[in-house]
């Protein structure tokens, strides 16, 4: 399927790595041009130039998503570099899975208010352009309890909301907002990485309550973040898709 990404300009914040750079690589492999960030600058380096590697156009600069001045500066150096923006996915998060003061801050300033404020910046550009469409990642710890009373789950819960009604106040202007949820997501470096072998029974216990017998990949998600954001998914405005292969239980009416 032709999802006509061909030539769109995309921002993903948190792009070096796991879903982030899954998201980057699935829309340069469509033809779209994409910028991305981290707080890491080695990190970010080593993507972009392993993104770029096959001869796609992907720049990136360092910035904590959380600094609201330094954020809005890789905003519009990003839309500088690339002409304007269609595409936006706020993927950058805190992971802050504690429940202190420091980690419901950090929580608010990266996984809310990253899309708030890209969005009161991208808005008006997409809707000069003549539209757009945005992704927020948010997760399945915000539909569900999930291991314990966190920052991390509440603010992901909040970014839903939000999202749901960005996506009612900007639909006339040709912007769609939608939400992904990914649920257990195993890969090199992250959460459920390090926990296969610093808490192996918890691991393994989220492992058994799959109804697929595994862990997701950041590939899974980003194919569905891929086609959200294309006009193949011209009539899908404002929902939450659940990317956990089954593992949450509920039913969604």
């Amino acid at each position: 399927m032709d999802l006509g990404l061909s030539g769109k300009r995309a921002l993903v914040s948190g792009g070096s790595r796991g879903i982030g750079k899954a998201i980057a690589r699935r829309l340069l492999d469509e033809g779209a041009r994409v910028a991305i960030c981290a707080r890491n600058p080695d990190d970010l380096a080593a993507s972009v130039d392993d993104l770029q590697s096959v001869g796609c156009d992907v720049w990136g600069a360092a910035c904590d998503v959380g600094d609201k001045q330094g954020y809005e500066r890789w905003i519009a150096g990003a839309s500088d570099h690339l002409g304007g923006v269609d595409l936006f996915i706020a993927n950058a998060s805190a992971l802050a899975l504690g429940g202190e003061d420091a980690d419901w801050e950090s929580s608010f300033q990266v996984d809310l208010m990253g899309a708030v404020r890209a969005a009161n910046v991208l808005v008006p550009q997409m809707a000069a352009s003549g539209g757009g469409s945005m992704v927020f990642i948010s997760s399945v710890a915000a539909v569900e309890t999930f291991v314990g009373p966190t920052a991390y789950n509440a603010l992901k819960a909040a970014l839903l909301t939000y999202g749901k009604q960005l996506s009612q106040s900007v639909a006339a202007q040709n912007i769609r907002v939608n939400c992904v949820s990914p649920g257990a997501i195993e890969f090199p470096g992250g959460v459920w990485d390090h926990a296969r072998t610093e808490a192996p029974e918890f691991y393994q216990a989220t492992v058994a309550q799959q109804p697929t017998g595994r862990l997701g990949t950041v590939e899974e998600v980003a194919d569905a973040v891929a086609f959200l954001l294309s006009d193949r998914a011209s009539w899908i405005n404002g929902e939450n898709l659940i990317v956990d292969g089954g593992y949450t239980k509920r039913v969604a009416f």
